[in-house]
């Protein structure tokens, strides 16, 4: 997704644009034809997204954003 999320502002939009993205994914499983490896990769790309969130929350307590 592009360069780093530095500050607030780009770190929300990250989060923003990911979850839109995580959104376009669910919308475009069909209960027919998921696979569990597809729900493994959706819960993969949640488990990054919730790192990132961590991360930039850490950045907020320690003052760097």
């Amino acid at each position: 997704m592009g360069k780093a999320a530095d500050n607030r502002h780009s770190q929300i939009q990250y989060v923003q644009n990911r979850v839109n993205m995580l959104q376009h994914v669910v919308q475009s499983m069909d209960a027919h034809s998921v696979e569990v490896e597809d729900l493994d990769q959706l819960l993969h790309l949640m488990n990054e997204l919730e790192g990132k969130i961590e991360r930039f929350k850490k950045d907020w307590q320690d003052g760097r954003s």
